[in-house]
């Protein structure tokens, strides 16, 4: 992957980094914030995430709880592939000064991950797999992709644009 990115920046005519950078980025963060996500749920909701419910209604047949691994995989399918789609498209915005991009990513990513927890309530669990949350399980799904949209901004916003070295540790003294 590292290789991928290295060799897309420099075949990009500019000194902007190219799309295929920001989706190996969005990649890389949707992996990142994936996990992250499912850390903070699991614990709290005490369950799956529906994916498995997915499984068993439309792959396998049976119960969900019949496919943990499969469930949590076909997630990070979903999370890896989000993000792809969130850093191809924070691809296309632009500013002047590093921390901007910082900050767009930690705002897009916020409302990023509300519109994928909005789709996934409304059409995912209501329509497709016909599953309705009481109004606290509603809550922390919402919450988790909250906190999966924050994680996945401030990864590809801070890895980008302005950035002479993404893999540099930031430096606190003065």
């Amino acid at each position: 992957m590292a290789e991928l990115l290295r060799q897309a920046e420099e075949s990009s005519s500019d000194d902007r980094p190219s799309i295929v950078h920001w989706i190996g980025r969005g990649v890389q963060g949707g992996l990142v914030a994936t996990f992250v996500m499912t850390a903070f749920r699991l614990p709290l909701m005490r369950s799956l995430p529906p994916s498995a419910n997915f499984w068993a209604k439309f792959v396998r047949g049976g119960d969900p709880e019949d496919y943990p691994v499969a469930g949590l995989l076909l997630h990070l399918v979903y999370g890896v592939t989000s993000g792809a789609v969130f850093g191809g498209l924070f691809g296309f915005l632009d500013s002047e000064r590093p921390i901007e991009a910082e900050q767009r990513g930690i705002m897009w990513g916020a409302v990023y991950g509300m519109g994928l927890s909005a789709f996934g309530s409304r059409v995912m669990l209501e329509e497709i797999l016909d599953i309705r949350l009481d109004e606290d399980e509603l809550t922390l799904f919402h919450a988790g992709h909250l906190v999966y949209g924050l994680t996945l901004g401030a990864w590809v916003g801070s890895r980008g644009e302005g950035a002479d070295d993404p893999e540099e540790e930031y430096d606190y003294e003065d």
